[in-house]
């Protein structure tokens, strides 16, 4: 299984280019919302469980589905302080013990264009962060600060590409399929 991790800051257009390679070559899109936004209502954001149940439930979808011989998968993640360290170290090995291949894809656009992005409507279906305002709070506090994931050699800047030419990058990099129907 090819687990195509694609990794940014809020508003960089992550989900939006998931969805693009996931129509493109017909692999799952596994967005990380999906999980944050079903422990939220139970466990605070941060908190020991959150943190825990978060990284349990990412790890256990990923290796089912290379356990379960899924040609691939496409997963979302903003790298920030309430993620373990060894999350990522876990990730990779567990889905290489079970022949399956992790190919990070980091997606980068200046500042400004992402701040401008993260008032969109399509963010508030998740409890996205939203506000250009709170982003900078949590920048200036190190929300964000992250020890550097794998780096695959493939960086794309969203504001330079569209989601399609994006998705086009990422399967040529990585010899992805292309779905054929």
């Amino acid at each position: 299984m090819k687990l195509v991790f694609i990794h940014g800051m809020p508003g960089v257009g992550k989900l939006t280019v998931a969805r693009e390679l996931g129509r493109q070559t017909g692999f799952p899109v596994f967005h990380n919302h999906l999980v944050v936004d079903m422990l939220t209502p139970v466990f605070e954001f941060g908190g020991q469980a959150f943190v825990e149940m978060r990284e349990t439930v990412w790890i256990e979808v990923m290796t089912r589905a290379a356990n379960e011989r899924l040609p691939g998968l496409i997963f979302t993640f903003a790298p920030e302080r309430t993620v373990r360290p060894q999350f990522i170290g876990q990730l990779v090995e567990d889905v290489e013990d079970l022949g399956g291949h992790v190919c990070f894809v980091d997606l980068i656009c200046p500042e400004q264009v992402m701040e401008g992005r993260l008032g969109n409507e399509d963010r508030l279906k998740f409890d996205k962060l939203s506000s250009a305002k709170r982003y900078r709070e949590l920048r200036d506090m190190g929300t964000f600060v992250f020890p550097p994931l794998p780096d695959s050699g493939l960086h794309i800047d969203t504001s330079k590409l569209s989601p399609d030419d994006s998705a086009q990058r990422i399967i040529q990099h990585f010899g992805l399929p292309k779905r054929t129907a």
